[in-house]
């Protein structure tokens, strides 16, 4: 591997975005000029979860709250002390507020009116996980949902508004609608300062 490209004012990078909304091919692609190490938290998470309690990705609810805890808690430290990684992870803006030197990138699927487009996320999972269309709704809608009503109760004291792809934890909002994967790397790489 390359030695890593060093940034303006940023040391790590997080990616984040609901799922098939494109934040884990963006986080693969700028970890590639960039020459930085790309880390995909969820899936970390849920291999030692499964490995360890016998769950699925469906099974939110019967996930233990210690067990997003203590995982959330290695992120935080992650962030804090860790260099040169793409962080791609649902809750990884939301949990590097207020810690420096971290550039936090949501990426969404909105139309031009903001409103997500689920349709086009679920089509998205049919053609690259090979699900079907059950099965990648089933992805979207329902386990989605199970995340959020869980985090909302760890973090947000039962706040039915809060989401963690609120804009506000974010430094660049990239949306996958309107843009094309070239265009996204495109507008990534110059928002954070790499010059090839």
């Amino acid at each position: 591997m390359k030695n890593p490209v060093m940034l303006p004012n940023t040391h790590l990078i997080t990616v984040s975005g609901r799922i098939a909304s494109g934040s884990t091919t963006l986080a693969k692609r700028i970890a590639q000029p960039l020459g930085w190490r790309h880390i995909e938290g969820g899936e970390v998470f849920w291999e030692a979860v499964r490995s360890r309690l016998q769950l699925s990705q469906k099974d939110t609810a019967l996930r233990p709250d210690e067990e997003d805890e203590a995982f959330d808690t290695s992120l935080k430290e992650l962030l804090k002390t860790q260099q040169h990684i793409i962080l791609e992870t649902k809750l990884a803006g939301f949990l590097a507020e207020g810690i420096p030197g971290v550039y936090k990138i949501l990426v969404v699927c909105e139309d031009v009116n903001g409103h997500d487009q689920a349709q086009i996320r679920i089509d998205r999972l049919v053609n690259r996980e090979q699900m079907t269309i059950e099965e990648a709704k089933e992805e979207i809608l329902v386990r989605e949902k199970s995340d959020l009503a869980k985090w909302q109760r760890l973090y947000a004291n039962n706040d039915p508004n809060w989401a963690y792809w609120d804009r506000k934890y974010y430094d660049l909002v990239i949306n996958t609608y309107s843009l094309n994967q070239e265009q996204v790397l495109a507008l990534t790489l110059a928002k954070v300062g790499f010059t090839s």
